[in-house]
């Protein structure tokens, strides 16, 4: 016989399994989500997809792969003042075997081989003089050059080579050591490798001092932070940068309090791009956020979620970057004030119709905190309160549409780390990334990073002017 006690038993039963149920419904759906993330519809790094091959962003485009028409190729050519020339000259006619020993030649066909010749180093000797005045007897010596202190050293040229070689090329010292033997027959020890590195970082303080104030006072720089390791230890790799200038510095934090120390933030008036990291925005007014992070965030919700609003706006900061690029290119400042406000209302109209998909989550037993939120409603959030900073590169052509500038720098310094493993010490690290940010800066000016180490070394390194 079913009694109402026990009626009251089992409705509290069903519906205690019904919210374990649907508990369980949303942590399938949230690894799930996890699972699903991948480099192109997240921050994570391509080398945690795996054999897995996620979606590309970019479309299909109807140019073939390979050289595009007009485009200007490189080849080897011929140059008209040769190093060595060997005649090969003919002697007997292939015909009639007659000698061809005195016919003068009608005329010559002509091919260049390129090749390297064997390098040997160049040993200067330098030699001071030592007289004696025949007046009183004392003796004087010449002066050796300035960076000429031992009876055997090493020259600049040989420095910046290992430095170009361990920073920009990032060979561990050991496979340095290899090279230089075999290459230049120089042998180089761990010891005078690090040395000649200690060397140039003492040499770059300056132009590092230098460089700051003119990130201090650029209109828009590039932001980002990425983890690096040093004795084995987690620290934060920070990045400023611009078209011309580059920056590096390493802090054990990764907020407020190593931006702090960095010493660029706090003064800079200009526009900081970044990605979103909160404590950017304890800095200034002026930010622009980037939108191939954001691409990639609303991608993960559509394909997860099922948000078309997520698509919708997608394809609308699409459509936008591409009106900003058709002007840039036509040498426009700014896009007319009707089409700002067109896409600006298409916007809020995007969020506003995508707030309805948004499902609600069942918040259970209540707990201290905000309540939790679907992870597409965070997304909405932050795209809808930080409108004007999303579309900064709409209003200001000087912002970029992402923030590659600076990842791109970040970038190959993470290759370093997974080539050589950690950093030895901290001191080595900032030796590092001094060099690593001089030669950096170099190359965005169009120099030779090699020789702009050379002259570092010689005392003289290359400083940009606040024109570039």
């Amino acid at each position: 016989m079913i009694t109402k006690e026990k009626i009251r038993l089992l409705e509290e039963e069903n519906a205690f399994l019904k919210q374990a149920l649907h508990q369980a419904l949303e942590r399938i759906k949230a690894l799930e989500g996890l699972l699903s993330k991948n480099s192109k519809n997240s921050s994570k790094p391509p080398s945690s997809d795996g054999f897995r091959k996620p979606k590309s962003l970019r479309k299909t485009g109807e140019r073939k792969t390979g050289g595009q028409h007009g485009h200007k190729g490189t080849t080897l050519n011929q140059v008209g003042n040769p190093d060595v020339i060997v005649t090969h000259k003919v002697e007997l006619c292939e015909t009639c075997l007659t000698s061809l020993v005195d016919v003068p030649s009608l005329d010559f066909e002509r091919r260049q081989e390129f090749d390297l010749p064997k390098i040997e180093p160049l040993v200067t000797e330098h030699l001071a003089e030592i007289k004696m005045c025949p007046h009183c007897g004392c003796q004087t010596k010449g002066k050796f050059p300035e960076g000429i202190t031992g009876p055997v050293q090493y020259g600049p040229r040989v420095k910046a080579t290992a430095s170009y070689l361990s920073h920009y090329q990032l060979l561990p010292y050991a496979r340095l050591q290899e090279l230089f033997g075999d290459v230049f027959k120089l042998p180089l020890s761990e010891g005078t490798l690090f040395n000649l590195t200690k060397g140039c970082y003492k040499k770059l303080e300056e132009y590092e001092t230098h460089i700051k104030q003119m990130l201090i006072s650029s209109p828009v720089v590039h932001f980002d932070e990425s983890g690096l390791r040093v004795r084995q230890e987690l620290n934060w790799l920070h990045v400023a940068s611009t078209e011309t200038l580059t920056h590096y510095e390493m802090h054990k934090k990764r907020g407020q309090e190593a931006m702090d120390d960095m010493g660029i933030l706090p003064d800079f008036k200009g526009i900081a791009v970044h990605d979103h990291w909160k404590p950017y925005f304890h800095y200034g007014k002026k930010h622009g956020l980037c939108n191939a992070h954001h691409l990639r965030e609303l991608t993960y919700h559509e394909e997860q979620y099922s948000q078309l609003w997520a698509e919708k706006l997608k394809e609308l900061l699409i459509e936008i970057k591409r009106e900003v690029d058709a002007h840039k290119a036509a040498g426009d400042l700014r896009i007319s004030p009707e089409r700002l406000s067109y896409f600006s209302r298409k916007y809020n109209q995007i969020l506003r119709e995508g707030l309805k998909e948004i499902p609600p989550v069942h918040q259970g037993e209540k707990k201290r905190g905000k309540p939790k939120q679907h992870p597409a409603k965070n997304l909405f959030d932050r795209l809808r309160g930080f409108k004007r900073e999303t579309l900064a590169f709409m209003y200001d052509f000087t912002v970029n549409f992402t923030n590659n500038r600076a990842e791109q720098d970040i970038r190959m310094i993470k290759v370093k780390q997974k080539i050589s493993g950690c950093f030895r010490s901290h001191q080595g690290s900032e030796m590092f990334l001094r060099a690593r940010g001089y030669i950096s800066t170099a190359r965005k000016n169009a120099l030779n990073p090699l020789d702009a180490l050379t002259d570092a070394f010689k005392g003289i390194p290359f400083i940009p002017s606040p024109s570039l």
